[in-house]
């Protein structure tokens, strides 16, 4: 390597390596094709960062000297490829899209969960009042009024995380 060559960041990197196995490559091409752009440890994390969006390997057609073989995802890969630069999607952790949904899956379930079940208490704090049960029905009213309080601070909360939608 030249010291005139630039280096590529890991997002540059991982996005030619995405670019390769759009038609299929064996790692070690990878590597003979971007070592003159980068180390062998920024390869390898490059590769990790691509597999995020959508880069796999197909054990079936691992080689022994040419190692494993990629191929890319294009619906995970068009889904995500706006993310490819952002700097939340550098860790170390392979899985880290795969977490980051589930946990903004389970915000908008949790949220869900709180506006259905201040429903449901206001209807039978309803039907409480209309069939004659003052007490029962005043500490269902009660009931569904603490649940939406709890409902908005959950809301309040989950609109400081970027990717959650709180339409819920």
């Amino acid at each position: 390597m030249t010291s005139f060559t630039r280096r590529l960041s890991i997002p540059e990197l991982s996005e030619r390596v995405l670019q390769m196995a759009k038609t299929g490559v064996y790692r070690e091409s990878v590597f003979e094709a971007l070592q003159p752009l980068a180390t062998k440890q920024q390869i390898r994390k490059a590769i990790a960062h691509a597999k995020r969006f959508g880069l796999h390997s197909v054990a079936s057609l691992r080689d022994a000297e040419l190692g494993t073989y990629y191929q890319l995802d294009e619906t995970k890969y068009q889904a995500w490829k706006h993310k490819l630069h952002a700097p939340d999607y550098f860790g170390e952790d392979a899985d880290l899209m795969q977490q980051v949904t589930q946990a903004t899956q389970s915000v908008q379930r949790l949220l869900r969960a709180a506006k259905v079940l201040a429903g449901i208490l206001g209807l039978l704090g309803a039907i409480g009042a209309v069939t004659g049960h003052g007490q029962l029905s005043l500490a269902l009213f009660s009931s569904a009024i603490s649940v939406m309080g709890v409902w908005g601070l959950q809301r309040w909360i989950a609109r400081s995380i970027p990717s959650s939608r709180t339409d819920a």
